[in-house]
């Protein structure tokens, strides 16, 4: 639908700006009127410029980063709190704003809001800074008056997500040093160092053992077809990413994640916790239970989980217990199902969810925090194998060489 930038008079005569999307300017026309205003001029944005303008802005602008969306939610949720009008808190935080991207992205909800939306629609138009959660959850505290409540909850959540990345960040940072300096230390004695060895054997014209002329074959094609290698891991990633963003691909690799050894436990847990913690929220809010399950699914950031989950609705709208849909499901473990009993038969359910929510998390940060543990032993045994077959390889030859030369 085409977007109008337009001027208009109210009733008193007072000029208003604004940017509207509209069929056509008497499309635009009746929807100012309906809102008593009257339309002066109107002026047709163009569509493609505006969306080269968003793709240049994302490929090279100043990236929005999740300690944004969560100082943008706290103060917020504070000023709303206080009693300062939506606009007003708006225009406060763009000019405090650091971050200068951002800080237009508040400009354009001040624009929308001008011209008559409601915060939670113009939030949507901004897909690529804030998600269907976070519009759902605003759009639930429009409906039900409680938007600062709504802001504190999107500001609880955002902070236990990025306390999750963090240490699971700082949990995988130092496997991944030693793994990324072993893989530059393979190329390095692939390129360098099996070719000089290969060279002296050649020159011996010994027998050589399988290892060894295995090593060898591999050390010539990263010399001679490096450049293969590296095109196809370049278009091989690009071509993953691409396909992990339609939902078939999607589906796939969350599915696989959850059968992983390790990480799989971990990311089914917190996924429970992030939905369980969403849920409680929305319930307090006020909303209705089937709409607060569609609103939580969406924080779950596992597709097979979040659907298994969703089927959860259906039932809970035919007047089912949730206790027993949540059974049906196969995701939630004995006790949280009690607890899910206890909390229908109690009329608290949200706070039970509160409280399965922090069962989770205490979980989630103990596996955490025991993840190096676990991932240190294979790293170790697989390093060990390496070399094991390096060492074989380079120096089996050289010990036949050297009884060759004694005798």
């Amino acid at each position: 639908m085409p977007q109008f930038a337009y001027s208009a008079r109210s009733a008193s005569g007072e000029k208003i700006d604004g940017v509207l999307d509209a069929g056509d300017t008497n499309a635009l026309a009746e929807a100012l009127s309906a809102q008593g205003l009257m339309l002066v001029r109107a002026e047709a944005r163009m569509a493609t410029n505006a969306g080269a303008t968003s793709i240049l802005s994302r490929l090279f602008g100043e990236r929005i980063k999740l300690i944004d969306l969560i100082l943008f939610c706290r103060q917020l949720a504070t000023l709303l709190k206080a009693g300062v009008p939506l606009l007003r808190s708006l225009r406060g935080l763009e000019e405090s704003a650091t971050n200068r991207r951002f800080a237009r992205v508040l400009a354009d909800l001040q624009q929308q809001l001008e011209s008559g939306r409601e915060l939670s629609a113009s939030m949507k138009q901004q897909r690529d800074v804030f998600n269907n959660y976070m519009v759902s959850t605003v759009k639930v505290g429009e409906v039900t008056g409680r938007l600062s409540e709504a802001f504190m909850g999107l500001y609880s959540q955002l902070s236990f997500e990025r306390e999750n990345r963090e240490a699971v960040s700082t949990a995988l940072r130092y496997p991944a040093f030693v793994l990324a300096t072993a893989a530059a230390a393979l190329v390095a004695v692939n390129i360098f160092v099996i070719p000089a060895f290969a060279n002296v054997y050649r020159s011996f014209k010994a027998d050589l053992p399988p290892i060894t002329l295995l090593l060898i074959s591999v050390s010539n094609f990263f010399v001679n077809y490096g450049w293969l290698l590296v095109g196809l891991l370049v278009v091989g990633t690009v071509g993953f990413v691409a396909w992990l963003r339609t939902p078939d691909g999607l589906r796939f690799w969350h599915a696989f994640l959850l059968k992983l050894p390790i990480v799989g436990a971990l990311i089914h847990k917190a996924t429970l916790a992030r939905f369980t913690k969403s849920f409680g929220l929305a319930l307090k809010a006020g909303v209705p239970i089937v709409d607060a399950l569609n609103v939580a699914v969406e924080t779950s950031g596992n597709v097979v989980v979040g659907e298994k989950i969703a089927a959860m609705g259906p039932a809970a709208a035919r007047g089912e217990s949730l206790a027993r849909a949540a059974r049906g499901t196969g995701v939630f473990t004995p006790t949280v199902l009690q607890m899910f009993t206890v909390g229908e038969e109690t009329g608290a359910l949200d706070e039970m969810m509160a409280e399965i929510a922090e069962h989770f998390q205490r979980e989630v940060d103990y596996a955490i925090k025991s993840l190096g543990a676990q991932i240190e032993p294979i790293m170790i045994i697989v390093l060990g194998a390496l070399i094991l077959v390096f060492a074989l390889g380079v120096f089996l030859p050289m010990w036949d060489l050297a009884r060759v030369a004694i005798k």
